[in-house]
């Protein structure tokens, strides 16, 4: 009776041993893959209410109750204005002004910084540049066109700058890139700033879990 040989028993044993080792490689780049998978998270999130306007000034501009909602990005939920004061939370929204949670803002010690390139292609978070929030300015800066907006007075519209976002260090030591995608309920695709109704802020952002600064898989095939 002929024996049936392994396609391995057909080559000489130096081929055979480099053939094995290659498929042991390729076994251990994909596990490698896979648990790089597992600690990178994207979430979306909508419609976070940023000091909804609740009445309009003696000049007709819109107002609100001056309340900031607290956002935990490791958790992925809105932590509750009574641990304002803690560092529960990493990021806070009222109306076009992001909050972090460190300096003049909370007690944690959160910081960010504004970043302008591609999003999806934000394969690493920097290594410096971050900031926290202070007697000289917050981590996001304030105004049209130094943060992530523009505002358009004559059609009194926000728009997120495309190419511009936000790379967060939470308190935990996470990092979190972060894209502000409207700021509008509903997120409407073409906002109209009479009927749509504003300072409701959605976002999308992409965690690295266990604390390095991969946002993307490294590994090569």
């Amino acid at each position: 009776m002929r024996m049936r040989t392994s396609t391995l028993s057909r080559f000489p044993l130096p081929v055979a041993i480099l053939a094995l080792a290659s498929i042991v490689a390729a076994c251990d780049s994909d596990s490698e893959s896979a648990d790089f998978l597992d600690t990178v998270e994207t979430k979306i999130v909508a419609d976070i209410p940023a000091d909804p306007v609740v009445g309009v000034d003696s000049l007709g501009r819109p107002v609100g109750s001056g309340r900031a909602t607290f956002f935990d990005l490791s958790g992925n939920t809105v932590v509750p204005a009574s641990d304002s004061a803690t560092a529960n939370w990493d990021i806070g929204f009222r109306s076009t002004t992001i909050l972090v949670n460190s300096g003049t803002s909370g007690p944690g010690s959160a910081s960010a910084q504004v970043v302008v390139g591609v999003f999806e292609e934000l394969a690493e978070a920097p290594v410096d540049g971050y900031l926290q929030d202070g007697p000289g300015g917050d981590a996001v800066p304030a105004g049209s066109g130094n943060g992530w907006y523009n505002y358009n007075p004559a059609l009194n519209l926000i728009t997120p700058i495309p190419g511009r976002f936000l790379v967060v260090k939470t308190s935990d030591g996470l990092y979190t890139k972060v894209k502000i995608l409207s700021y509008y309920r509903g997120a409407p695709a073409n906002v109209d700033p009479v009927t749509d109704e504003a300072r409701y802020v959605t976002f999308e952002y992409v965690i690295q879990k266990d604390g390095s600064r991969l946002f993307a898989d490294d590994q090569t095939d």
